[in-house]
């Protein structure tokens, strides 16, 4: 597993959502302590548009990854 995202990304469900359906997702992580209400339809979203799902263990360590200091739900690696 990667300890940072490096590349280009946006956080957050909403951003990743908007992304994805835009066409410029490329890889999607998920944190799993994350709400399931708001994280399986971005999920749902993400397998309909064919952008890997990768599913980190919890949100706290997913912000760690963005390099920001609160936690994340969901991040998106921009193409």
């Amino acid at each position: 597993m990667i300890d940072r995202i490096q590349e280009k990304k946006v956080i957050g469900i909403k951003q990743c959502k908007k992304s994805i359906l835009n066409g410029e997702g490329k890889i999607l992580y998920i944190a799993d302590d994350a709400d399931k209400k708001l994280t399986s339809p971005l999920i749902s979203v993400a397998e309909q548009k064919s952008v890997p799902v990768t599913v980190i263990d919890t949100m706290q360590k997913l912000g760690k990854m963005c390099s920001i200091d609160v936690k994340a739900a969901a991040a998106l690696i921009l193409k």
